[in-house]
């Protein structure tokens, strides 16, 4: 049997992985307390837009798969109320 050969990391190799990376990588879904998301409350539905008016995706925003398909489908009911835009206005 062979022996696995364990390499010692550099402690500049744990730094660059940490400034690449971030020092906690996994962000944290800021909708778990909820149980729906209402798309009448425009300010939490718009800190999940761009400037530009599109969706972040989940692994920008953090949410778990079940919140963030919730949040597009809030999200998509706001902008067919004319409660949030489609785009941005300014050109």
């Amino acid at each position: 049997m062979t022996k696995k050969i364990r390499l010692k990391v550099s402690s500049r190799l744990v730094k660059k992985r940490n400034k690449r990376f971030g020092a906690n990588a996994k962000k944290q879904c800021r909708l778990t307390s909820m149980d729906f998301v209402d798309y009448k409350d425009t300010e939490l539905l718009r800190s999940f837009l761009t400037e530009r008016g599109k969706i972040l995706p989940s692994r920008i925003s953090g949410n778990c798969a079940s919140k963030q398909r919730l949040l597009n489908k809030a999200i998509k009911l706001a902008r067919s109320m004319a409660l949030i835009p489609y785009c941005s206005s300014s050109r």
